[in-house]
């Protein structure tokens, strides 16, 4: 299988002061998947403007016709099974069956706070997780669901005519501990890293390789588990993480290297951020968009 090339597009600019421009290029530059985050605020952009993720994505829908849609990714921070069941049904509906839905446990940033709650612990993150998962995969897959969960409740929630996708739109779990793995291997038809974060300050790309070497062993022995047949299950990486950095964006060559690094790993999709000046993702934009139209014919 080649390795397959998309972007990742953050919800800061408005519509029509560069937003749009932005996911109809995307399709233009032939990417296979664009992906935004699905976070309330994130990071150094909190001062600044940003867009929810499905009111995007559903423009953005309108504007393609071609490029799958997703996030990178939601999770349970700030969202209920039952009506973001709802909106992705709608979604992918909208969008004509384009939609993947990137799916992680969340983290203690400012979208676990943001409704006034403390943040949870990485123990309740993963036990939410654990619960959320398969519940939206019954929402998404059949016409009616009833459920009492320790965390989220559903009561005859309806969701008819269901997805255009069947039986469902895709996940994309992210994960890289031994419970997220299992939702990804379970519920998946992807699986998502971003690599070892304790590496990002201080390690090496040598001992990224290696750490991602050992975490997609950690999935087929996972898979294998669950009987999960791996053949069907896409490996993404979520680039800009990495003690790489942006470096794999400096120039075709460097970046047909790097990614030819990660998919002798097993990794079937690649995902570079959209360059954003004076920001940790910033990029030429002439050299991102060469990338773009000749690395995947490279990566055959």
């Amino acid at each position: 299988m080649s390795l397959r090339l998309s972007t990742v597009i953050l919800p800061y600019r408005r519509w029509n002061e560069g937003g749009r421009t932005a996911w109809t290029r995307a399709e233009q530059l032939g990417f296979h998947t664009a992906y935004t985050y699905d976070h309330l605020s994130w990071r150094s952009f909190r001062d600044g403007p940003w867009f929810g993720a499905v009111p995007t994505l559903t423009a953005a829908a309108a504007v393609t016709e071609r490029l799958r849609l997703g996030t990178l990714v939601t999770s349970p921070n700030f969202r209920h099974p039952v009506t973001l069941a709802k909106e992705l049904i709608s979604l992918d509906d909208i969008s004509g069956g384009r939609i993947t839905l990137g799916i992680g446990a969340g983290g203690s940033g400012f979208d676990a706070t943001a409704l006034g709650q403390d943040p949870w612990t990485p123990r309740e993150r993963a036990d939410r997780f654990a619960e959320f998962v398969p519940l939206l995969d019954r929402l998404l897959s059949e016409d009616t669901v009833s459920y009492e969960g320790d965390f989220y409740s559903a009561h005859e929630a309806r969701n008819i005519p269901g997805c255009v996708q069947r039986p469902r739109l895709p996940f994309a779990v992210a994960a890289t501990g031994p419970r997220g793995m299992r939702l990804a291997a379970r519920h998946g038809q992807a699986w998502v890293t971003t690599g070892d974060p304790k590496l990002y300050e201080n390690g090496t790309p040598e001992q990224s390789v290696q750490a991602l070497r050992g975490q997609a062993e950690r999935l087929a022995d996972t898979c294998a588990e669950v009987g999960r047949d791996m053949t069907g299950l896409d490996r993404v990486l979520l680039t800009g993480f990495t003690p790489d950095r942006t470096g794999p964006l400096q120039s075709l060559d460097a970046f047909v290297d790097f990614a030819g690094r990660h998919a002798e790993l097993g990794f079937t999709e690649l995902v570079i951020h959209w360059p954003i000046p004076d920001s940790p993702f910033a990029a030429d934009e002439k050299v991102f968009e060469q990338i773009a139209m000749e690395a995947p014919a490279q990566l055959r």
